[in-house]
């Protein structure tokens, strides 16, 4: 047995075969859900498996998923990992040439879609000529070109076999995540499994004991393992909320998913399901949840819950202080991680505003000069770096995977997008991404910081900051800014004002603009591009 993400399921499952599994909740507020053993989960993978291989999609082909969150999203992953497919996923917001790129640039042989995306799908298809065999989840819809292999995803589960029987897999077979998409088009990073496993799905034991070996997982459950159930609130879609929801499996717990991020309903699953463990995505999702629990769901029974985890975005001081008020038994932790790193490490206490966003991160992280890839000194800024258990690189892009995956003493090195210091105790201060930063009079502004500075104003419900071209300046700070519902209107003089106490004066915004709402991905992760838009069409 090897660290294969399909063995170490099937083995867990091999012991655990009467547990709940999964638990889905289709349509919140309509009471219709499915209960999954994971005897049962474990069959219904077997069937997609077999019917793409008996459809003729071979090992090591790719498979995409343009589905909202629901059974058929993980249960499809499990099938494709059994099959050695390789499972890729698809942000379910693209639209034709987005989808033409990912389809094309990730090479997919299939393709499993929602039939409400029929019509998207449909347009990218002609584009596409190595996309062969199409599952629909979902009633027939309209509109995909005839030559297309198509079945609907009941027929598929019922015409494949139930059993395992498929050729031994390796840690080698690849697992791909697409990140990006908010400053460009997106890149697939290409996992070996067992990297993944020991990077992110906590084979590396961000607590508790590393896994020593592959059957040690179901010794592990079968000694009493379980008893956790993991929500994770963003869509599967993106890396985060997968590799959560393989966490939950890997060590035979209960995992609930909704289809849609919806916070009343959210709170009423909780308060259902007993949920211990929530994972979202920084203030975006966080302050609609206590919106939601200081309003209509006031008195909502969440006393299960001991952990909310944020990744992919920070939650910022101000939300963190309404959201222990509210459930003062929940600890809130700010990881940091990224798809090409897995998890990194979680915020101390004491990040925030005055001290910065301050990182204890694992002993495979450091801080390294770019150009040198050594590490820097205490106080230098340098860039995230990783090594051990990473990525191959970037799929079909070797410029850059080159640019951004390196080997030093023998070890494959990652490095990641964030600038960064580092302290004499081994604290790591993210500043925030270097592709972001702003060059201001020669002085560098990382977005993250002002905007944290931004959302402990009482009356800014979330901001995004980006760099403006300026005569004087050469850029200049701008925030977009969404006002809390019912707050007076803001002006840029009661922004610099608050921000003047928090920030350096260089730092401070020279420019505000007011929106209904910021735009962010389903995940809640920044669209600093349409920020930078949005501020470049006021300043005209």
């Amino acid at each position: 047995m090897e660290y294969n993400l399909a063995d170490l399921f099937e083995s867990v499952v091999d012991v655990a075969a009467d547990r709940e599994a999964l638990v889905h909740v289709d349509h919140p507020g309509s009471g219709a859900e499915r209960r999954l053993t994971y005897a049962e989960l474990d069959a219904a993978a077997n069937r997609i498996g077999h019917h793409l291989l008996d459809s003729g999609i071979r090992p090591g082909e790719h498979l995409g998923l343009h589905l909202y969150n629901g059974v058929e999203y993980l249960q499809t992953v499990l099938g494709c990992l059994k099959a050695r497919i390789v499972p890729v996923n698809v942000n379910y917001r693209y639209v034709e040439e987005e989808l033409v790129y990912l389809y094309r640039d990730a090479d997919l042989a299939a393709l499993v879609f929602e039939a409400e995306f029929t019509d998207r799908v449909a347009a990218a298809l002609p584009q596409a000529p190595a996309l062969r065999h199409l599952i629909r989840v979902g009633p027939a819809g309209e509109g995909i070109a005839p030559f297309a292999d198509i079945v609907s995803f009941a027929d598929a589960e019922a015409g494949g076999s139930p059993e395992r029987g498929f050729p031994a897999r390796s840690g080698d077979d690849q697992f791909i995540i697409y990140t990006g998409g908010t400053t460009g088009m997106p890149k697939g990073v290409m996992w070996r499994q067992e990297d993944l496993f020991f990077a992110g799905l906590g084979g590396g034991a961000p607590t508790g004991e590393p896994v020593k070996k592959p059957e040690e997982l179901a010794e592990r459950v079968a000694a009493g393992g379980s008893g956790i159930t993991f929500f994770p609130t963003p869509p599967l879609m993106h890396g985060t909320s997968t590799l959560t929801a393989f966490i939950g499996f890997n060590f035979g717990q209960r995992v609930v998913l909704h289809s849609k991020f919806v916070p009343e309903e959210v709170l009423r699953t909780i308060a259902k399901e007993k949920v211990n463990a929530v994972s979202l995505v920084g203030d975006a999702m966080l302050r609609p949840l206590i919106d939601a629990l200081d309003g209509p769901m006031r008195g909502t029974d969440c006393s299960s819950v001991f952990s909310v985890s944020s990744s992919g975005a920070i939650m910022s001081d101000t939300v963190r202080r309404q959201f222990r008020e509210l459930m003062p038994n929940a600890m809130l932790l700010n990881n940091f991680g990224s798809s090409e790193s897995g998890f990194n490490g979680t915020a101390t206490e004491d990040s925030g505003p005055e001290r910065g966003f301050r990182v204890r991160v694992n002993s495979r992280t450091r801080v390294v000069d770019p150009a040198t890839k050594e590490a820097t000194a205490p106080g230098e800024i340098g860039r995230v770096a990783q090594c051990g258990h990473v990525p191959l690189g970037y799929y079909n892009d070797l410029a850059k995977t080159a640019e951004t995956f390196f080997e030093k003493d023998g070890e494959r090195w990652v490095l990641l997008g964030d600038m960064a210091t580092v302290d004499e105790d081994g604290v790591v201060v993210v500043l925030g991404r270097g592709s972001q930063c702003i060059n201001t009079g020669g002085e560098k502004v990382y977005p993250e910081e002002v905007e944290q500075a931004l959302k402990a104003h009482p009356d800014v419900y979330d901001a995004l900051v980006a760099g403006v071209p300026d005569a004087r300046w050469g850029a200049h700070v701008a925030a977009v800014v969404q006002v809390r519902r019912g707050a007076p209107p803001l002006s840029l003089e009661a922004i610099q004002s608050h921000c003047r106490t928090r920030l350096a004066g260089y730092k401070i915004p020279r420019q505000l603009v007011l929106t209904e709402s910021i735009r962010r991905s389903p995940s809640g992760k920044a669209d600093y591009r349409w920020a930078r838009e949005a501020a470049l069409a006021e300043n005209t």
